[in-house]
């Protein structure tokens, strides 16, 4: 008798405010460390996330999201391991600057590049298409190594943007409204028989230890 596939949940988040966050420079593959602010979020995460039975913590490979999840896991206590494939997209040579530069600088080719949608690629970096590509590999691989399994995955906003938008059949054009709250929420999916769902999008206010439909 063949037993029933096991559901994977992941809750996702984006990691603490850093340096570069305020001075609102792209990080995309750089880093930038945790900012006094960005350390104090993650010390509060840590009791409202410890609410959930999780089983592990799968982070990004950067700095900051590795700094975000063992803060985090000071509180919970549970297996952290990192896959570079939850790293944010890679902004090539824009890396380090502002949005606000960029418009100034590079107005057309920025104009351009934001009406591709899922092509969209900043000069030398990568495509959203390929973020979306590799992360949702990323967690489909995690099911299967940990299935039945809860994990916190501790990632970028650009993962989470492209996750959601990829498995809502968004075409990432700048008239679609926004799914994704500009604070900071976890939100679920969840893994069955190599099928990747949305389970509930800004499920949690992490500034407000909320927990509907849990």
């Amino acid at each position: 008798m063949i037993g029933k596939s096991k559901i994977t949940r992941f809750g996702l988040i984006r990691h603490a405010e850093t340096v570069w966050n305020k001075a609102k420079r792209i990080q995309g593959h750089s880093d930038s460390r945790l900012s006094g602010n960005g350390r104090r979020q993650a010390q509060n995460w840590g009791p409202i996330l410890k609410e959930i039975p999780w089983d592990r913590i799968l982070a990004s490979d950067t700095g900051r999201a590795i700094e975000t999840a063992r803060i985090i896991n000071g509180s919970i206590d549970i297996p952290l391991s990192s896959d570079a494939r939850l790293r944010e997209q890679d902004w090539g040579r824009w890396t380090g600057k502002t949005v606000s530069q960029l418009k100034v600088q590079e107005p057309q080719v920025l104009a351009e590049q934001v009406r591709t949608g899922w092509e969209f690629c900043p000069p030398g970096g990568e495509s959203r298409l390929n973020l979306w590509t590799r992360s949702r590999k990323a967690l489909i691989q995690a099911a299967e190594t940990w299935p039945g399994q809860t994990v916190l995955v501790v990632t970028h906003e650009g993962v989470i943007k492209s996750l959601i938008y990829g498995l809502s059949g968004r075409k990432y054009l700048p008239h679609e409204p926004p799914l994704l709250k500009k604070s900071y929420y976890l939100h679920w999916l969840f893994c069955k028989d190599k099928q990747l769902e949305i389970e509930k999008v800004n499920a949690i206010g992490l500034h407000q230890g909320s927990f509907p439909n849990f």
